[in-house]
């Protein structure tokens, strides 16, 4: 008799697999388009200053506080 699990002794493990792929694949691609490099590993203390400035997160006498403690 016939287990129906796509080749693996447990029934039903194939579809399980499948749909975890299915699940893996879909998390790569929304964190891969995110569009929020600043996670990334490598940038310097000025780049992450710099980016927050250009967002708005810091007004301009943070920024060039900030900058300034840097050097």
């Amino acid at each position: 008799m016939m287990s129906g699990g796509l080749g693996f002794g447990i029934p039903g493990l194939g579809m399980v697999v499948f749909w975890g792929l299915i699940v893996v694949l879909l998390v790569w691609l929304v964190r891969g388009a995110s569009g929020e490099p600043d996670n990334r590993v490598g940038k310097t203390a000025s780049e992450i200053l710099d980016a927050r400035f250009a967002r708005g997160e810091i007004d301009r006498d943070e920024y060039e506080d900030m900058k300034k403690a840097l050097r």
